[in-house]
């Protein structure tokens, strides 16, 4: 019997939900130092990309670039960095970053230069539902 799909405890603790793709799950993480989202495909025991079937990495590319497209046009930024990862959390995740030249990291990848900065509750509030009308979420 097939397990069900649930969301890795790391990536629950890190993150603010905001909905579901036909796919995948658009999460916010939770540091204000950069626009930073994450596409969790809601297939389950998926630790790589190779692990979905060739229609599902076909949607997941569709949904990477929906969300990117999204995130682009709203923060303006001046690079997007894309990636799967997945080092130190297993289940298969996409992180979807808004990247400046004035960002605390530039231009060392994100991880690890500055401890997460919590989000302003109005802010983050108003980025998610932009992102939610650019992404025909409601």
């Amino acid at each position: 019997m097939p397990t069900s799909w649930s969301l890795h405890p790391q990536l629950k603790k890190d993150t603010i939900d905001i909905g579901d793709l036909p796919l995948s799950r658009i999460l916010v993480i939770k540091d204000a130092h950069y626009p930073w989202l994450l596409l969790v495909p809601r297939r389950p025991e998926t630790v790589e990309i190779i692990d979905l079937d060739e229609v599902e990495q076909a949607q997941l590319m569709t949904e990477i670039s929906r969300v990117a497209r999204a995130l682009k046009d709203i923060t303006k930024c001046d690079k997007l960095n894309i990636a799967a990862l997945g080092n130190v959390v297993p289940q298969l995740h996409v992180h979807i970053i808004a990247r400046r030249g004035s960002d605390v990291a530039w231009p060392r990848p994100v991880w690890g230069v500055a401890p997460p900065l919590e989000h302003d509750a109005e802010e983050v509030q108003h980025f998610i539902s932009a992102l939610r009308r650019k992404i025909w979420l409601g």
